[in-house]
């Protein structure tokens, strides 16, 4: 096997790992954190999710047309790992909190931060998408059908681990208390944690 299949594979499993952990939790933040109703919550997280499966598009055009496959995965997973660590940070309520009564003041900031991470978070994610596997699969040679099989079901097997692992942890990291002045749930460690695993995927 060549060595890039392992780092390949353990890219895919954080990067999953990522975006599941962030959206586990990404209504509660619409609502509790963002104070937005039940009706407007679910239109802009089913609209995050439409724009992810939207910009493998891009992704695919970029990739054929300019980049090339590494180049793409590269350039789109530091877009993604900024979005993660703008959501994380839109997450802090100490942010705009100056009278530190355990309520953000300017809700507008931490919108405007969440807008602003969530659309880098479609990019990246949806533009690494179409390029990954077919990147792993270009790293065998004609005659290694066995070993591109199977890697395609590591490959496989990671893309649903990282998911799973991520839906359980995610919720558990946001039930924990946390911030300076007040103690609040801590959404900033349950998109932290995401954007760091995204920063261990992009330095594989």
């Amino acid at each position: 096997y060549p060595l890039s299949i392992f780092f390949i594979v353990v890219n895919e499993f954080c990067e999953r790992f990522s975006y599941y952990g962030m959206r586990a939790v990404l209504v509660l933040y619409f609502k509790y954190f963002l104070q937005w109703d039940d009706n407007l919550s679910t239109a802009i997280y089913h609209t995050f999710v439409a724009l992810c499966y939207l910009t493998p598009i891009l992704g695919a055009l970029i990739a054929d047309s300019w980049l090339g496959k590494f180049k793409t995965i590269v350039s789109l997973s530091v877009v993604y790992t900024i979005g993660q660590a703008v959501m994380s940070v839109s997450s802090i309520s100490d942010l705009t909190d100056h009278n530190w009564d355990g309520v953000p003041d300017n809700l507008s900031v931490h919108i405007a931060l969440s807008m602003i991470g969530l659309i880098l978070i479609a990019l990246g994610t949806g533009g690494i998408k179409p390029c990954v596997s077919a990147f792993g699969g270009d790293q065998f040679e004609d005659d290694q059908e066995k070993q591109r099989t199977r890697f395609f079901s590591i490959f496989y097997l990671s893309i649903n681990a990282g998911s799973l692992i991520s839906t359980i942890i995610t919720p558990i990291l946001r039930a924990q208390t946390c911030g300076v002045h007040s103690k609040q749930r801590c959404y900033p460690l349950a998109f932290g944690v995401p954007a760091a695993l995204m920063a261990v995927s992009l330095g594989k």
